[in-house]
Protein backbone atom coordinates (compact mmCIF):
# COMPACT_ATOMS: atom_id res chain seq x y z
CA UNK A 1 0.00 0.00 0.00
CA UNK A 2 2.89 2.40 0.69
CA UNK A 3 4.18 1.92 -2.66
CA UNK A 4 1.07 2.64 -4.22
CA UNK A 5 1.10 6.08 -2.38
CA UNK A 6 4.09 6.95 -3.16
CA UNK A 7 3.81 6.33 -7.04
CA UNK A 8 0.27 8.35 -6.67
CA UNK A 9 2.21 11.45 -6.17
CA UNK A 10 3.54 11.13 -9.59
CA UNK A 11 1.24 9.50 -11.85
CA UNK A 12 -2.01 10.03 -9.76
CA UNK A 13 -4.54 7.30 -8.08
CA UNK A 14 -6.17 5.74 -10.64
CA UNK A 15 -2.65 4.80 -12.50
CA UNK A 16 -0.93 4.00 -9.24
CA UNK A 17 -3.74 1.21 -8.55
CA UNK A 18 -4.34 -0.08 -11.76
CA UNK A 19 -0.27 -0.43 -12.34
CA UNK A 20 -0.04 -2.11 -8.75
CA UNK A 21 -3.75 -4.50 -8.53
CA UNK A 22 -5.09 -2.01 -5.77
CA UNK A 23 -8.74 -1.31 -5.54
CA UNK A 24 -8.52 2.66 -5.24
CA UNK A 25 -11.87 2.33 -2.37
CA UNK A 26 -8.81 -0.03 -0.14
CA UNK A 27 -6.04 2.84 -0.62
CA UNK A 28 -8.56 5.61 0.07
CA UNK A 29 -9.85 3.59 3.18
CA UNK A 30 -6.07 3.06 3.83
CA UNK A 31 -5.59 6.57 3.72
CA UNK A 32 -8.86 7.36 6.26
CA UNK A 33 -7.51 4.89 8.81
CA UNK A 34 -4.22 6.87 9.22
CA UNK A 35 -2.16 4.05 7.37
CA UNK A 36 -3.43 1.58 10.40
CA UNK A 37 -3.28 -1.89 10.02
CA UNK A 38 -7.51 -2.74 8.75
CA UNK A 39 -9.36 -4.68 11.47
CA UNK A 40 -10.06 -8.66 10.52
CA UNK A 41 -14.13 -8.49 8.84
CA UNK A 42 -16.13 -9.90 11.48
CA UNK A 43 -17.41 -13.54 11.12
CA UNK A 44 -20.82 -13.69 9.54
CA UNK A 45 -23.79 -13.96 12.05
CA UNK A 46 -25.96 -16.94 10.66
CA UNK A 47 -29.66 -16.15 9.90
CA UNK A 48 -31.95 -16.85 12.58
CA UNK A 49 -34.30 -18.64 10.75
CA UNK A 50 -31.17 -21.24 9.52
CA UNK A 51 -32.15 -25.09 10.43
CA UNK A 52 -29.54 -26.07 12.91
CA UNK A 53 -27.08 -29.23 12.25
CA UNK A 54 -29.40 -31.87 13.81
CA UNK A 55 -32.48 -30.37 12.13
CA UNK A 56 -30.82 -30.59 8.86
CA UNK A 57 -29.20 -34.22 9.66
CA UNK A 58 -33.28 -34.86 9.73
CA UNK A 59 -34.47 -33.66 7.34
CA UNK A 60 -32.10 -35.19 5.28
CA UNK A 61 -32.42 -38.66 6.75
CA UNK A 62 -35.88 -38.37 6.32
CA UNK A 63 -35.19 -37.89 2.34
CA UNK A 64 -33.17 -40.47 2.45
CA UNK A 65 -35.79 -42.69 3.74
CA UNK A 66 -37.29 -45.87 2.45
CA UNK A 67 -40.61 -44.11 2.28
CA UNK A 68 -39.45 -41.09 0.33
CA UNK A 69 -36.50 -41.28 -1.62
CA UNK A 70 -38.14 -42.02 -5.02
CA UNK A 71 -40.30 -38.94 -4.15
CA UNK A 72 -39.84 -35.25 -5.08
CA UNK A 73 -39.91 -32.59 -2.98
CA UNK A 74 -43.04 -31.39 -3.10
CA UNK A 75 -44.35 -34.57 -2.54
CA UNK A 76 -43.24 -35.26 0.89
CA UNK A 77 -43.99 -31.79 1.90
CA UNK A 78 -47.21 -32.22 1.32
CA UNK A 79 -47.29 -35.77 2.36
CA UNK A 80 -45.86 -34.47 6.01
CA UNK A 81 -48.74 -31.60 6.09
CA UNK A 82 -51.43 -33.94 6.02
CA UNK A 83 -50.10 -35.68 9.01
CA UNK A 84 -49.10 -32.55 10.87
CA UNK A 85 -45.57 -32.62 10.14
CA UNK A 86 -43.43 -29.52 8.96
CA UNK A 87 -39.62 -30.18 9.30
CA UNK A 88 -38.96 -27.08 6.74
CA UNK A 89 -40.22 -25.56 3.50
CA UNK A 90 -39.75 -27.59 0.19
CA UNK A 91 -37.18 -25.03 -1.05
CA UNK A 92 -34.91 -25.49 2.24
CA UNK A 93 -34.98 -29.44 0.91
CA UNK A 94 -34.10 -28.50 -2.51
CA UNK A 95 -31.40 -27.07 -1.14
CA UNK A 96 -30.04 -29.89 1.32
CA UNK A 97 -30.75 -32.09 -1.53
CA UNK A 98 -28.23 -29.45 -3.73
CA UNK A 99 -25.34 -29.25 -1.37
CA UNK A 100 -25.50 -33.26 -1.40
CA UNK A 101 -25.20 -33.53 -4.97
CA UNK A 102 -28.49 -35.23 -5.44
CA UNK A 103 -30.51 -33.25 -7.45
CA UNK A 104 -30.69 -34.17 -11.44
CA UNK A 105 -32.85 -35.35 -13.94
CA UNK A 106 -34.14 -38.51 -12.72
CA UNK A 107 -35.16 -39.36 -16.31
CA UNK A 108 -33.48 -41.33 -18.96
CA UNK A 109 -33.47 -37.96 -21.33
CA UNK A 110 -31.21 -38.64 -24.49
CA UNK A 111 -28.31 -35.79 -24.08
CA UNK A 112 -27.44 -35.04 -28.03
CA UNK A 113 -23.52 -34.87 -28.02
CA UNK A 114 -21.94 -31.14 -29.03
CA UNK A 115 -20.86 -31.15 -32.13
CA UNK A 116 -18.23 -28.78 -33.79
CA UNK A 117 -18.63 -26.39 -36.48
CA UNK A 118 -16.56 -27.20 -39.25
CA UNK A 119 -14.19 -24.22 -40.08
CA UNK A 120 -12.98 -25.41 -43.62
CA UNK A 121 -10.31 -23.22 -45.54
CA UNK A 122 -9.14 -23.75 -49.23
CA UNK A 123 -6.72 -21.38 -50.40
CA UNK A 124 -6.48 -22.90 -54.19
CA UNK A 125 -8.62 -25.59 -56.66
CA UNK A 126 -8.56 -29.33 -55.56
CA UNK A 127 -8.02 -28.43 -51.89
CA UNK A 128 -11.39 -28.52 -50.44
CA UNK A 129 -14.80 -30.13 -52.23
CA UNK A 130 -18.33 -29.98 -51.55
CA UNK A 131 -21.17 -32.65 -52.56
CA UNK A 132 -24.30 -33.43 -52.09
CA UNK A 133 -27.44 -34.74 -53.39
CA UNK A 134 -30.88 -33.37 -54.14
CA UNK A 135 -34.02 -34.75 -55.28
CA UNK A 136 -35.62 -34.60 -59.25
CA UNK A 137 -39.56 -34.67 -59.69
CA UNK A 138 -40.32 -37.90 -61.49
CA UNK A 139 -43.23 -37.55 -63.91
CA UNK A 140 -45.70 -38.27 -61.01
CA UNK A 141 -46.15 -37.77 -57.94
CA UNK A 142 -44.16 -39.41 -55.12
CA UNK A 143 -41.61 -40.09 -57.56
CA UNK A 144 -38.08 -38.96 -57.78
CA UNK A 145 -34.17 -39.52 -59.34
CA UNK A 146 -31.38 -38.31 -57.29
CA UNK A 147 -28.60 -35.94 -58.56
CA UNK A 148 -25.51 -36.21 -57.13
CA UNK A 149 -23.02 -32.95 -57.25
CA UNK A 150 -19.52 -32.40 -55.89
CA UNK A 151 -18.31 -29.32 -55.89
CA UNK A 152 -14.82 -27.44 -55.64
CA UNK A 153 -15.03 -24.78 -53.01
CA UNK A 154 -11.79 -22.57 -54.09
CA UNK A 155 -13.08 -22.38 -57.63
CA UNK A 156 -17.41 -23.08 -57.78
CA UNK A 157 -16.41 -26.17 -60.29
CA UNK A 158 -18.44 -29.07 -61.12
CA UNK A 159 -16.08 -31.86 -60.96
CA UNK A 160 -18.82 -34.71 -61.09
CA UNK A 161 -22.38 -35.09 -61.34
CA UNK A 162 -24.41 -37.88 -61.59
CA UNK A 163 -28.71 -38.89 -61.30
CA UNK A 164 -29.76 -41.62 -60.29
CA UNK A 165 -32.88 -43.27 -59.60
CA UNK A 166 -32.25 -43.97 -56.08
CA UNK A 167 -30.05 -42.58 -53.43
CA UNK A 168 -26.96 -45.25 -52.93
CA UNK A 169 -23.52 -45.10 -51.30
CA UNK A 170 -21.90 -47.45 -53.80
CA UNK A 171 -23.34 -45.40 -56.43
CA UNK A 172 -21.58 -42.11 -54.26
CA UNK A 173 -18.56 -44.19 -54.12
CA UNK A 174 -18.27 -44.67 -57.73
CA UNK A 175 -18.81 -40.99 -58.43
CA UNK A 176 -15.94 -39.57 -55.72
CA UNK A 177 -13.35 -42.51 -56.89
CA UNK A 178 -13.86 -41.43 -60.51
CA UNK A 179 -13.95 -37.23 -59.87
CA UNK A 180 -10.49 -37.62 -57.82
CA UNK A 181 -8.65 -39.91 -60.84
CA UNK A 182 -10.26 -36.91 -63.23
CA UNK A 183 -8.47 -34.39 -61.03
CA UNK A 184 -5.26 -36.39 -60.00
CA UNK A 185 -5.78 -35.95 -56.85
CA UNK A 186 -2.95 -37.34 -54.42
CA UNK A 187 -2.91 -38.62 -50.75
CA UNK A 188 -3.58 -35.98 -47.90
CA UNK A 189 -4.37 -33.23 -50.75
CA UNK A 190 -8.26 -33.13 -51.02
CA UNK A 191 -10.76 -32.59 -47.77
CA UNK A 192 -14.36 -33.74 -49.08
CA UNK A 193 -17.37 -31.97 -46.81
CA UNK A 194 -20.66 -32.90 -46.76
CA UNK A 195 -23.58 -33.02 -44.95
CA UNK A 196 -25.25 -35.84 -42.69
CA UNK A 197 -27.23 -38.03 -44.98
CA UNK A 198 -27.19 -41.52 -45.39
CA UNK A 199 -24.67 -41.79 -47.89
CA UNK A 200 -22.53 -39.10 -47.00
CA UNK A 201 -21.98 -40.94 -44.04
CA UNK A 202 -21.83 -44.72 -45.34
CA UNK A 203 -19.03 -46.99 -44.42
CA UNK A 204 -18.50 -47.53 -48.04
CA UNK A 205 -17.72 -44.26 -48.95
CA UNK A 206 -15.69 -43.56 -45.26
CA UNK A 207 -13.40 -46.73 -46.50
CA UNK A 208 -12.88 -45.24 -49.99
CA UNK A 209 -11.76 -41.88 -48.98
CA UNK A 210 -9.46 -43.73 -46.86
CA UNK A 211 -7.67 -45.63 -49.30
CA UNK A 212 -7.66 -42.40 -51.14
CA UNK A 213 -5.83 -40.35 -48.48
CA UNK A 214 -8.90 -37.97 -48.46
CA UNK A 215 -9.85 -36.06 -45.11
CA UNK A 216 -14.02 -36.04 -44.85
CA UNK A 217 -15.59 -33.78 -42.85
CA UNK A 218 -19.70 -33.43 -41.86
CA UNK A 219 -22.09 -30.45 -41.35
CA UNK A 220 -23.47 -30.37 -37.92
CA UNK A 221 -26.70 -31.57 -37.48
CA UNK A 222 -29.67 -29.42 -38.77
CA UNK A 223 -27.45 -26.51 -39.86
CA UNK A 224 -27.56 -26.34 -43.62
CA UNK A 225 -25.16 -23.10 -43.51
CA UNK A 226 -22.13 -25.36 -43.10
CA UNK A 227 -22.70 -26.45 -46.13
CA UNK A 228 -23.36 -23.37 -47.89
CA UNK A 229 -21.79 -23.76 -51.42
CA UNK A 230 -23.69 -26.96 -52.37
CA UNK A 231 -27.21 -25.22 -51.54
CA UNK A 232 -26.50 -22.43 -53.44
CA UNK A 233 -25.22 -24.39 -56.50
CA UNK A 234 -29.12 -26.32 -56.06
CA UNK A 235 -30.63 -23.16 -56.31
CA UNK A 236 -28.71 -22.00 -59.29
CA UNK A 237 -30.00 -25.26 -61.12
CA UNK A 238 -33.54 -25.27 -59.82
CA UNK A 239 -34.06 -21.50 -60.37
CA UNK A 240 -32.81 -21.39 -64.25
CA UNK A 241 -35.69 -20.80 -66.54
CA UNK A 242 -35.35 -24.36 -68.54
CA UNK A 243 -35.76 -26.24 -65.06
CA UNK A 244 -38.91 -28.19 -65.71
CA UNK A 245 -41.95 -29.25 -63.17
CA UNK A 246 -41.07 -32.58 -63.57
CA UNK A 247 -38.92 -34.71 -65.81
CA UNK A 248 -40.44 -37.64 -68.04
CA UNK A 249 -37.96 -40.18 -67.40
CA UNK A 250 -34.09 -40.67 -66.37
CA UNK A 251 -33.10 -39.48 -68.99
CA UNK A 252 -35.16 -36.86 -69.43
CA UNK A 253 -33.22 -35.51 -66.43
CA UNK A 254 -29.54 -36.27 -67.87
CA UNK A 255 -30.17 -34.53 -71.15
CA UNK A 256 -30.96 -31.32 -69.47
CA UNK A 257 -28.48 -31.64 -66.64
CA UNK A 258 -25.46 -32.07 -69.36
CA UNK A 259 -25.89 -28.84 -70.24
CA UNK A 260 -26.68 -27.50 -67.29
CA UNK A 261 -23.27 -28.27 -65.86
CA UNK A 262 -20.95 -27.33 -69.20
CA UNK A 263 -23.05 -24.07 -68.82
CA UNK A 264 -22.09 -23.86 -65.06
CA UNK A 265 -18.51 -24.73 -65.50
CA UNK A 266 -17.68 -22.92 -68.80
CA UNK A 267 -20.10 -19.85 -69.34
CA UNK A 268 -21.37 -19.18 -66.04
CA UNK A 269 -20.23 -15.77 -64.25
CA UNK A 270 -20.01 -16.77 -60.68
CA UNK A 271 -20.57 -13.49 -58.59
CA UNK A 272 -18.88 -15.60 -55.59
CA UNK A 273 -15.34 -15.36 -57.85
CA UNK A 274 -15.22 -11.78 -59.09
CA UNK A 275 -17.91 -13.36 -62.07
CA UNK A 276 -15.15 -15.34 -63.78
CA UNK A 277 -16.15 -19.28 -64.89
CA UNK A 278 -15.38 -21.33 -62.37
CA UNK A 279 -13.24 -23.24 -65.25
CA UNK A 280 -10.73 -20.17 -65.73
CA UNK A 281 -10.49 -19.88 -61.46
CA UNK A 282 -10.01 -24.27 -61.28
CA UNK A 283 -7.51 -23.88 -63.91
CA UNK A 284 -5.38 -20.96 -62.86
CA UNK A 285 -6.79 -18.74 -65.88
CA UNK A 286 -8.01 -16.32 -64.05
CA UNK A 287 -4.28 -14.33 -64.00
CA UNK A 288 -4.93 -13.37 -67.82
CA UNK A 289 -8.92 -12.69 -66.96
CA UNK A 290 -7.73 -9.96 -64.85
CA UNK A 291 -5.27 -8.64 -67.14
CA UNK A 292 -7.43 -8.32 -69.97
CA UNK A 293 -9.44 -6.82 -67.72
CA UNK A 294 -7.24 -4.36 -66.56
CA UNK A 295 -6.23 -3.29 -70.40
CA UNK A 296 -9.65 -2.50 -71.35
CA UNK A 297 -10.76 -0.19 -68.16
CA UNK A 298 -7.01 1.40 -68.54
CA UNK A 299 -7.70 2.17 -71.72
CA UNK A 300 -11.36 3.67 -71.29
CA UNK A 301 -9.01 5.68 -68.20
CA UNK A 302 -6.99 7.14 -70.32
CA UNK A 303 -9.83 8.10 -73.38
CA UNK A 304 -12.11 9.47 -70.50
CA UNK A 305 -10.59 10.24 -67.09
CA UNK A 306 -12.82 12.60 -65.98
CA UNK A 307 -15.80 10.28 -65.95
CA UNK A 308 -13.36 8.14 -63.86
CA UNK A 309 -13.23 10.91 -61.50
CA UNK A 310 -9.50 11.03 -62.20
CA UNK A 311 -8.94 7.52 -60.06
CA UNK A 312 -8.04 4.52 -62.04
CA UNK A 313 -10.22 1.51 -61.72
CA UNK A 314 -9.18 -1.80 -61.11
CA UNK A 315 -10.85 -4.70 -61.70
CA UNK A 316 -12.54 -6.89 -58.89
CA UNK A 317 -10.27 -10.33 -57.73
CA UNK A 318 -11.65 -13.40 -56.92
CA UNK A 319 -10.76 -14.24 -53.23
CA UNK A 320 -7.74 -15.80 -52.11
CA UNK A 321 -8.94 -18.37 -49.58
CA UNK A 322 -12.31 -19.65 -49.11
CA UNK A 323 -14.03 -20.60 -45.84
CA UNK A 324 -16.54 -22.92 -44.87
CA UNK A 325 -17.26 -20.87 -41.51
CA UNK A 326 -14.70 -18.38 -40.79
CA UNK A 327 -13.19 -18.28 -37.42
CA UNK A 328 -15.13 -15.39 -35.64
CA UNK A 329 -11.67 -13.77 -35.17
CA UNK A 330 -11.34 -13.29 -38.85
CA UNK A 331 -14.52 -12.06 -39.38
CA UNK A 332 -14.31 -9.56 -36.82
CA UNK A 333 -10.60 -8.63 -38.45
CA UNK A 334 -12.34 -8.36 -41.39
CA UNK A 335 -14.99 -6.14 -40.98
CA UNK A 336 -12.61 -3.53 -39.17
CA UNK A 337 -10.49 -3.42 -41.95
CA UNK A 338 -13.40 -2.60 -44.07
Amino acid sequence: MEAAEQLSTYVGVKRACDCLGVARATMYRHRSAGAQPACEAPSRVPPPLKLQADERQAVLELLHSERFVDASPHTIHATLLEEGLYPCSVRTMYRILAEEGEVRERRAVVRHPQYAKPELLATGPNQLWSWDITKLKGPVKWTYFYLYVILDVFSRYVVGWMVAPRESATLAKKLIAQSCAKQAIVPGQLTIHADRGSSMKSKAVALLLADLGVTKTHSRPHVSNDNPFSESQFKTLKYRPQFPQRFGSLEDSRAFCRPFFRWYNTKHRHSGIAFMTPEDVHYGRSAQVLQARSATLDAAFEAHPQRFKGKRPAPKEPPQAVWINPPVDDVKEEREVA
